[in-house]
């Protein structure tokens, strides 16, 4: 993915950055509302740009004065951006043409040229030709000025030529191989930004008590090792998931909780963040059943460990309080750790890398079936107007999530209970720590035998 180039989209608040960024991304990625602050954190995509490869980064809003946005979070938002100019290739100032030259514009324009980092400006909102006069006000800097639409899309094609123009020459890019994508979701203040800091060991993300810190879902690199054998994740910190009842109206909060689900349905594991003091709660629940919905690998992650040992909590009760509460995620690797300390941080991306693995596993067909046999032998199905569920044969039909189609002699027959056991015994047999299974009983077909295909174990 070579996030060693990125271009990031820098400026003072409410100028078009977070426009740009999804008309560049195609997708509607950022926040895009008439508020200022309303983007803290770096919101990052990978995108393309004439055919170079680079990760892409919407910046907070730069305001010098907290009058500006009346966000008690501007200094973390303010260096924030200042991290992503210094991990650029090129900068893109984004400046608002109808309002002129403000000083906080040339502040901030003064700032990103001390970097020494190439720059261009970005003229937003000359949604007509008439506007774009409007941006020649903006040359005085002695930058490349571009008259543009965010919103309509007009020079932006000319922007992203002057964008890869001042590129770094192309390398050889060490990690073709696709990111798991891991999104790390809960309750507001659970601790997910910090678990993301933590792994990175650098402010990668705002961390604050405040809550609702996090609007939006952000996207951040992290690789383990290097050369073949490293590791390469896509981390996406999310807003915390408030019940409905506490949400407000606005269309921010409304943004943050579909960007929160978007994020599960686009993960390949959910990292679920829960308060070990506190236990799982309702809310909690709600969280892991949109996981659960969504057929995604999953992990629990119990974090706040030290202040749970603090209170005299043990492991075994609160494994045992999680498995009460949440039932449905019995397949779920728990993992008690600290952000804090550290504790069990490790362990954590070993068992993110487990569930990946037990997604993706493929199940040798002849050992699938000996697997149901046998268990079908030991416990009889119920029986259901006078009749049993007959299973014929198992097949795997997809990994991610695990599906595997049962051919029986009638559907009505398999009850929740006897599949429930027979998802047992195959966890038994094949592990599959961390991935959902999803069993669907069908007919077996008029032609076919009562034996399963011939096919070779894998």
């Amino acid at each position: 993915m070579n996030a060693n180039i990125v271009v990031s989209l820098v400026g003072r608040p409410n100028t078009g950055k977070s426009a740009l960024f999804n008309r560049i991304a195609k997708k509607r990625v950022a926040i895009v509302f008439d508020q200022p602050g309303v983007t803290r954190d770096r919101v990052t995509r990978q995108v393309e740009i004439l055919g170079r490869s680079v990760m892409l980064v919407d910046t907070g809003g730069i305001a010098f004065d907290r009058r500006v946005t009346r966000d008690p979070l501007d200094d973390e938002t303010r260096s924030q951006a200042a991290l992503a100019v210094e991990d650029s290739a090129v900068c893109v100032i984004v400046v608002d043409a109808r309002e002129g030259v403000t000083p906080l514009d040339a502040e901030v324009i003064a700032r990103v040229r001390e970097s020494g980092v190439p720059c261009i400006v970005a003229a937003n909102k000359c949604d007509t030709p008439r506007d774009d006069a409007l941006a020649a006000e903006f040359e005085r800097f002695g930058l490349e000025v571009h008259a543009i639409s965010a919103e309509h899309g007009r020079g932006v094609g000319e922007l992203l030529e002057a964008v890869a123009a001042r590129l770094p020459a192309a390398v050889a890019d060490e990690s073709a191989v696709r990111p798991l994508r891991v999104a790390i979701v809960g309750r507001p203040n659970a601790g997910k930004s910090s678990y993301v800091n933590r792994l990175l060991n650098a402010p990668r993300v705002i961390v604050s008590e405040i809550p609702g810190t996090t609007r939006d879902a952000v996207e951040v690199p992290f690789t383990i090792g290097s050369g073949p054998e490293a590791r390469h994740y896509m981390l996406v910190d999310t807003a915390g998931m408030k019940p409905h009842t506490k949400m407000s109206k606005t269309s921010v909060d409304n943004f943050s909780l579909f960007r929160s689900e978007q994020a599960i349905e686009e993960a390949d594991v959910v990292l679920i963040v829960m308060e070990a003091a506190l236990g799982p709660t309702m809310q909690d629940k709600r969280i892991a059943g949109k996981v659960l919905d969504a057929n995604k690998a999953c992990v629990v992650l119990m974090n706040k460990w030290d202040l749970a040992q603090a209170e005299g909590i043990d492991e075994a009760a609160a494994r045992e309080a999680m498995r009460q509460m949440l039932p449905f995620l019995n397949f779920a690797p728990v993992v008690f750790c600290s952000n804090k300390s550290g504790y069990n941080i490790r362990k954590s991306i070993e068992a993110i890398d487990s569930a990946a693995a037990s997604a993706s596993m493929r199940l040798p067909t002849g050992m699938l079936n000996r697997t149901l046999e046998v268990a079908a032998k030991k416990t009889l199905s119920p029986m259901i107007r006078g009749k049993r569920l007959k299973l014929y044969y198992a097949l795997q039909v997809s990994t991610n999530p695990q599906t595997i189609r049962l051919f029986v002699n009638d559907p009505a027959l398999a009850t929740p209970a006897y599949l429930a056991y027979l998802e047992k015994a195959i966890r038994a047999r094949f592990g599959l720590a961390g991935a959902p299974l999803r069993l669907l009983p069908k007919p077996r077909p008029r032609s076919s035998s009562t034996k399963a295909p011939q096919q070779k174990d894998e």
